[in-house]
């Protein structure tokens, strides 16, 4: 049976550090700083070889050298809020009523304050060129070799990428694959929409960024904090936010911030985070 765990005093919840960042207690008060660039990337795919497809859209905010990012539904966001966010003051966006402009935003802030680097914790891994299918196997190998588990432990994904799919069944790991959208994966499994629902069954977690935008991710951390379960994110969506939950449930971060693997041929860089409390 798994011990169950208390959160520790003062660990960080993706509010709390909100709060923190609009004080001014992560960094430059917000207030002085702006968005000077928001914009959209809209993408659909259908690897060779594969026989499904999907399409992505993600909120991109750039604060300084900084792009925080925020994977939202296609068609969510309008062009007038696109440039309503531009010039913007960080700590305006920091309290839109949107959750990915919250998200995005913060993002932005803390890469901006702390980029991602050797010296706050990231080891970079290069995503060498090639097709958008090579460089999605690419990352999902470094993604899945975050896990460390035996062949037969059960894996909960959730944000279904069949790339991830495959590099688990690689190593002989069993998985759940949950996704809100629901459907089925690459090999005709059944895709599950309620992911604290399929929890207490898995040995770990592997879960996308993009939870943090559709406020999934806060329950999902408090069960692998509670229950002593590995929780590995994926993170396009708040690939600096998530580094800042090490210790405090999230036991392993793969940050990509933008540009994405996905949108040229080019290499790329991974930051990879592991262990201990950034």
């Amino acid at each position: 049976m798994t011990a169950v765990r208390s959160a520790p005093a003062g660990a960080p919840t993706y509010e709390t550090l909100l709060r923190r960042a609009l004080a001014g207690e992560l960094g430059p008060d917000p207030a002085g700083l702006r968005a000077a660039v928001a914009f959209t990337t809209r993408q659909a795919v259908r690897h060779d070889g594969r026989g499904t497809s999907y399409r992505n859209e993600v909120l991109g905010l750039r604060v300084g050298a900084a792009v925080g990012s925020c994977a939202v539904e296609p068609g969510a966001l309008d062009d007038g809020m696109v440039e309503d966010c531009a010039g913007a003051g960080v700590d305006r966006l920091l309290r839109h009523p949107l959750t990915p402009v919250r998200v995005a935003a913060l993002d932005a802030y803390l890469m901006h304050v702390t980029p991602h680097s050797p010296a706050h914790g990231a080891r970079s891994v290069r995503v060498p060129a090639g097709t958008s299918l090579e460089k999605s196997r690419a990352r999902a190998r470094t993604v899945v070799g975050l896990l460390d588990l035996p062949p037969g432990a059960t894996v909960l994904v959730v944000g279904v990428v069949n790339s991830l799919l495959e590099a688990l069944r690689a190593r002989h790991l069993a998985y759940v694959a949950c996704d809100l959208k629901g459907g089925v994966t690459e090999w005709g499994e059944g895709v599950v929409t309620d992911a604290l629902a399929e929890a207490h069954r898995c040995d770990a977690l592997l879960v996308s960024g993009m939870t943090l935008g559709n406020g999934t991710f806060e329950p999902l951390r408090r069960h692998a904090l509670e229950h002593g379960k590995p929780l590995v994110m994926f993170a396009q969506t708040g690939s600096a936010v998530l580094p800042r939950f090490l210790g405090h449930g999230v036991s392993a971060v793969c940050a990509e911030p933008y540009p994405f693997f996905w949108l040229d041929g080019g290499p790329g860089t991974l930051h990879v985070y592991r262990g201990g409390v950034r």
